[in-house]
């Protein structure tokens, strides 16, 4: 009986198949690797363009954020207006007001200007003006959980080491009309100088303390409600305690005007209690100025905040 042939494929046709296979699912998988490569790329993309945006938004963030912040934090009496430059570098005019709805306002000459920074210690807080703050300011912040502190330095030699205790600032006694009554009545001449000694403001839970001293002179303070070309000089101390409420203490260092005065500054505002006294060779030249500056009583006017 005759055998029936096998159907045996040539060799050189199954090898040549199998290679055309090999090529078909290589050029696949290389078509996939591309589609995952092309989307990957695609998501990196749009995560660099975020991440630059945010960047960006940083690193150019503009200086009235900063501003508004302080308005906010001052609840309006403070105010940088025609701000200029970066949250990180830039400069401004100050202006003291009344607070919200004052029709009062009073502008520094010049501008102030502020350099913010990242340090090992947290952000830092450089302020200078010409008029105010010769020397540069430096508030250096130490953020916390729960709790953030805030260190006034000063730098006394441009490039040196920081201090913690010594003159802040003098600013011109008019600026003072800016906050409304009675300043813009009196209209008050002369020169307010700061310095401070340690001072260290803490919040925690919402809650400010205030550590160390701060002492504010006034001199040669003069009254466009008076004739008298001076009234004196004065010196108003703060002294804080971290476990308690800020005290105020109210003196004359000289003049014909006698001020003295008590308080405190705690988590329910201000609190003071103090009186004016003029002179007896000077107790007419005084008389309307002491109805303005508080509530009579005989010959002196007694001084209530709170």
């Amino acid at each position: 009986m005759a055998r029936i042939p096998s159907l045996k494929l040539p060799a050189a046709w199954w090898s040549g198949g199998m290679a055309a296979t090999t090529r078909w699912m290589e050029s696949t998988l290389e078509v996939v690797r591309w589609e995952n490569m092309r989307k990957a790329g695609r998501r990196w993309g749009w995560w660099g363009g975020v991440l630059g945006a945010l960047a960006g938004l940083v690193i150019y963030a503009p200086a009235s954020w900063l501003c508004q912040g302080v308005v906010v934090l001052t609840e309006r009496r403070l105010l940088m207006a025609d701000s200029q430059g970066t949250v990180w570098n830039g400069d401004a005019v100050m202006v003291l007001t009344g607070g919200p709805g004052s029709r009062d306002a009073r502008a520094l000459p010049g501008r102030l200007n502020w350099t913010l920074r990242w340090s090992t210690q947290g952000l830092r807080l450089s302020l200078q003006q010409d008029c105010c703050l010769p020397t540069p300011v430096v508030l250096q912040v130490h953020p916390g959980w729960g709790r953030v502190s805030a260190e006034v330095l000063t730098q006394p030699v441009s490039g040196g080491p920081l201090v913690d205790s010594g003159a802040i600032g003098h600013w011109p006694a008019a600026w003072l009309s800016g906050l409304g009554t009675p300043f813009n009545s009196l209209q008050l001449g002369g020169v307010v100088s700061v310095t401070s000694n340690k001072v260290v403001a803490e919040w925690v839970q919402g809650r400010v303390r205030l550590g160390g001293q701060v002492h504010v002179t006034l001199d040669d303070v003069s009254s466009s409600v008076t004739t008298l070309e001076r009234l004196g000089s004065y010196r108003l101390d703060l002294m804080g305690d971290a476990q308690g409420p800020v005290q105020l203490s109210l003196s004359t260092v000289d003049g014909v005007l006698q001020l003295s005065g008590q308080g405190e500054v705690g988590p329910g505002g201000l609190r003071f209690r103090g009186e004016a006294r003029a002179s007896d060779a000077q107790h007419g030249a005084l008389e309307n100025l002491l109805n303005i500056i508080g509530r009579r009583v005989g010959d002196r006017s007694v001084i209530s905040i709170g």
